[in-house]
């Protein structure tokens, strides 16, 4: 079976990683699908962030058929044009249960066929988000065990500049 797993990546960080690893030895067939426009501020390109999701996924040797692509507009209608019916996304908090919640509700009225499934991350990425790890970088602080060597040094050179 194959699944997509949405999100912005801006930037991918060790929860994104974690989730894309352990899927990719669930699933047949793994897409990891950049969103290009969001109501979130970005600071990467979606090109930028397609190559950082792959140079990670490399770094971090994840076995298994991993694809990487971006879409725009809804996801149904992307999973709809890629003939998906399944997507994952995970689950850090309360938070993220009842985004996630109202989102699953919405995309079931608009597409039955489709639904998603949610994994939590590894205990020590719980509080890992790609805002979080853009403030520590922002700042200078230890990126390490945040994001892979390849998301470091974007970040680095992003903050250097801006």
């Amino acid at each position: 079976m194959k699944v997509i797993y949405p999100g912005t990546f801006d930037p991918v960080t060790a929860g994104h990683i974690d989730i894309i690893r352990r899927a990719a030895g669930i699933f047949e067939e793994l897409e990891v699908a950049v969103v290009n426009t969001s109501s979130k501020s970005m600071i990467f390109s979606t090109e930028k962030r397609m190559e950082l999701v792959r140079r990670a996924i490399q770094e971090e040797k994840i076995q298994g058929v991993v694809s990487v692509s971006s879409f725009n507009g809804l996801l149904i209608d992307y999973m709809n044009e890629k003939d998906y019916l399944l997507f994952i996304r995970g689950l850090r908090a309360n938070s993220d249960f009842e985004y996630e919640f109202q989102m699953q509700l919405m995309n079931r009225r608009l597409a039955p066929e489709i639904t998603g499934i949610y994994m939590m991350p590894s205990e020590h990425n719980m509080y890992l988000s790609s805002t979080v790890v853009k403030e520590v970088a922002k700042f200078g602080g230890c990126l390490d065990t945040l994001v892979t060597p390849s998301v470091k040094e974007a970040l680095k050179n992003y903050y250097r500049r801006n």
